[in-house]
């Protein structure tokens, strides 16, 4: 004889996989040859750049990783801390703000954090990345919970749902 309760936790993966990627907990926060700080050092290279995606042009770090803004924050004020931290880990410790191609210079800035840390704003958004993006390119986080959204060189969110084929760079 077959239990039900043995059927529940197959049910139960797909839900808490989304409840996870919405709100936290989902994965190693850290970007790919980043700490798990999500700390940016102080190199040669930009901060924040534009590149090419499937949503038309978005800001992305020095190393490529999508950029995310979270529309719960206003007034330049991040409001992603503990478990969501850990999914979208803030782009941080900048020592000198540097604009790439494509990027307006006078939208960079910065706010304080609850722990003191700089977080890299653009526009006014505090900007974050999402641990499920696997590589440089994704953007798997694009849309997450209807608050999540890549960010275009303007300074805008950008609410597109994806695309036919997929996410990432390079085919826009």
């Amino acid at each position: 004889m077959t239990s039900s309760w043995r059927r529940r936790p197959i049910f139960a993966v797909p839900v808490l996989a989304f409840v996870l990627a919405s709100c936290g907990g989902y994965g190693d926060p850290a970007a790919p040859g980043e700490s798990p700080s999500g700390d940016l050092g102080s190199g040669a290279e930009p901060t924040v750049a534009a590149a090419r995606s499937t949503f038309g042009e978005i800001v992305v770090d020095a190393g490529g990783n999508t950029l995310y803004a979270f529309t719960q924050d206003t007034g330049g004020v991040s409001t992603c801390y503990d478990e969501c931290a850990a999914t979208w880990p803030a782009l941080v410790g900048a020592d000198e703000l540097r604009a790439g191609d494509g990027i307006e210079r006078s939208l960079l800035g910065t706010t304080t954090r609850s722990d003191g840390s700089e977080q890299v704003t653009y526009a006014d958004m505090p900007l974050y990345r999402f641990a499920g993006d696997a590589r440089p390119a994704d953007t798997a986080g694009q849309g997450i919970g209807g608050v999540w959204f890549v960010v275009s060189p303007v300074g805008e969110v950008v609410e597109a749902p994806a695309p036919r084929g997929g996410y990432g760079y390079g085919t826009g």
